[in-house]
């Protein structure tokens, strides 16, 4: 098995950053110390996916594999698991930005393939030129073992290697709480299904799921790796209950960024916007756990005031002034 020390966990987060190395101005502005979110308020999914990387205006997957990390814990409907339609729509608009290759990879919480069976994904990304990569299949030695000073897990994690090695990973989630201990699950929770189960051999669910540091630890799941874009498919949210199944709340907004914390900061504020449960509408955004420890760890943006939230239209504005209020109280 494979053990990486602290240098080689550092190591193995710039490598998997390697698609944001040619930066253009708005990643150079980005970079001085503002995180762009775009944001579009829609219902059409394609729409959405199309105009939010338009907005965000940067391209980090020209000429690279790519490899989509969807949100397919289980099967449940939309925003239990990502919406085919916007899955479609990202491939389409990966392939127009100039990937040389994509690649979908997910480790659900039944049975991947019985997951993707049922959702219909399989034969719905082989005519997208689309190769899906079950990391159920993985031999147990590319469940590489990840160990960091002052992390919250007792004896380390394991992270599937082809997120650690790709190129260029785009991540796309959903909007919604978590009932389970989570409190939410965006893009930071999104990345618990790079981790291995019981079924690989491997106990981290039952030990993430009994700790009392669980966000903690969903954060330090983040830190070997870093999405080049996430894409969040916010046209309805579960405002209580989830992950799977909730009480629906309509959004109609799509966002994308290069940030994971800005996306999650920008999702809880959309929650509170909607009216959510206690565990959202209490607590400062940057006070969630999840988000102050990515912010320790140094995986994106460490306050509002680093958020740039941008739109193209007047009424994707007025709301994202409304986020912004939000934001901006703390």
């Amino acid at each position: 098995m494979t053990t990486l020390v602290r240098r080689d966990f550092l190591k193995f987060a710039g490598a998997a950053g390697v698609g944001l190395a040619i930066m253009d101005p708005f990643q150079l502005q980005a970079a001085a110390g503002k995180s762009r979110v775009s944001l579009v308020k829609t219902e059409d999914r394609g729409e959405g996916v199309k105009a939010s990387l338009k907005t965000l205006a940067v391209n980090p997957v020209k000429n690279k594999d790519v490899l989509v990390k969807p949100n397919f814990n289980t099967a449940d409907r939309y925003p239990g698991s990502t919406h085919n339609d916007t899955l479609v729509a990202l491939v389409k608009e990966l392939w127009a930005m100039g990937a040389k290759s994509i690649s979908l990879g997910e480790r659900s919480y039944p049975p991947t393939r019985h997951v993707m069976d049922e959702m219909g994904i399989v034969p719905l990304m082989e005519q997208l030129n689309v190769k899906v990569i079950d990391f159920d299949t993985l031999p147990q030695e590319d469940w590489v073992l990840m160990k960091a000073e002052g992390s919250h897990w007792e004896r380390g994690f394991r992270i599937a290697r082809p997120i650690l090695e790709s190129e260029c990973l785009v991540s796309t989630c959903c909007l919604k709480t978590h009932q389970y201990g989570g409190v939410f699950t965006i893009s930071l929770k999104l990345h618990v299904g790079c981790v291995p189960t019981t079924r690989h051999g491997f106990h981290y669910m039952k030990e993430l799921h009994s700790s009392p540091h669980q966000r903690k630890m969903i954060a330090e799941i983040n830190e070997p790796f870093k999405p080049a874009l996430v894409v969040l498919d916010a046209v309805e949210a579960f405002v209580d209950g989830g992950p799977m199944v909730g009480k629906r709340a309509k959004a109609g907004v799509f966002l994308a960024s290069t940030d994971r914390i800005a996306t999650d900061a920008v999702g809880v504020a959309i929650l509170q916007l909607l009216g959510s449960n206690q565990s959202i509408m209490k607590p400062k955004i940057f006070d969630q756990e999840q988000i102050a420890r990515a912010v320790e760890l140094g995986l994106g943006v460490d306050s509002p005031s680093g958020i740039e939230l941008t739109a193209d239209d007047d009424e994707s504005r007025l709301y994202g002034k409304r986020i912004m209020d939000i934001l901006n109280q703390g």
